[in-house]
Parts: C-alpha cells; structure tokens; sequence
C-alpha cells in the first residue's frame, strides 16, 4: 500500500521544463559511482530518483519538440520510466526485502521517493534564482550545479540518519 501511494503521488507532480542532458548523465554518474562504493541501498536510490525524474522531463521535452502529443502524455512518461525500474527491481528480488527498509517503506522506494523531490525543489530553486536575477543564472552551469548540489544533500543527511540509527 505504501508503494502504491508513493507512485501516485509521483503521478500528481507539478510539470517543471527539461533539465539538460549533461545533468542526467552527472546524476546517472553519482548513481554509478554510489553503487560501486557500496553506499546504502537508500543512498543509492536516491540518485535513481533523481536520474528518473530527469529521464522523464528529458523524453517529455523531445516529445515537445518533435510535436508528438497525447492524452496523460506527461504522466504516461513518467509512470513508464519509474515503472521500468521498479518492476524489474521487484521481480529480482531487489525491492520488498522485509530487512531493507527504513521506517517501514523499502529503502529503494524511499530513496527514490526523496531523490525525485529533491531534484524537483532544484529546479524550482533554479527558477527562483533566475527570477531574483533578471532571468539570469547566477553563476554557470547553475542548471547543473543545483540538481546534483540538492541531491548531494540529501545523500548526506540520509547517510547521517541513517548513521544515527544504525
């Protein structure tokens, strides 16, 4: 029932414009790199949120492009992308291990679950900086630098949570 709920309320999110593709590439590094250091599944999932999220307003905005439209297209996206990584998760055995969990809610789930908000207040903290500065990034790369910044946080507060209670 928890997994059902997080989904859809990751069906209900906002439409927030693409991300560059250089920040997908820069999360799926963070991903890589976690997973080979042996970082905490919750860790780890949470760079798999981030990476998701970024996917799917990515393929949203080269369906834009290309002019291809259709009913609950957005949602369709990112339902597909999650799905495309929870089902095969779930059937491996890598989700819904009852010793795997934080609080109740599987540690994979979770961490997605906070990786996906954590990039979304990104880029909304992106567009508020703009705002504040004429429309105008104030540094380089700031589209970059902010997703990977906020999910870094949140990889370092749940490694110290995860910590305390460990």
């Amino acid at each position: 029932m928890k997994i059902f709920v997080l989904l859809i309320s990751l069906l209900l999110l906002p439409y927030a414009k693409a991300v560059c593709p250089l920040c997908t590439i820069a999360v799926g590094a963070g991903l890589g790199l976690f997973r080979y250091m042996g970082i905490d599944d919750l860790i780890t999932s949470i760079w798999i949120g981030g990476l998701l999220i970024s996917m799917s307003f990515w393929t949203i905005d080269w369906l834009e492009k290309k002019k291809i439209k259709f009913i609950f297209r957005d949602q369709i996206v990112f339902l597909s992308f999650y799905l495309l990584v929870i089902i095969p998760f779930y059937l491996g055995q890598i989700i819904g291990h009852p010793l795997n969990t934080f609080f109740g809610i599987d540690k994979i789930i979770f961490g997605m679950f906070v990786g996906t908000v954590a990039f979304l207040k990104s880029i909304y903290f992106d567009r508020y900086l703009r705002k504040i500065n004429q429309n105008k990034v104030l540094f380089p790369y700031q589209k970059v630098i902010l997703p990977l910044l906020f999910l870094l946080i949140a990889s370092i507060s749940f490694y110290l949570i995860l910590g305390i209670l460990g």
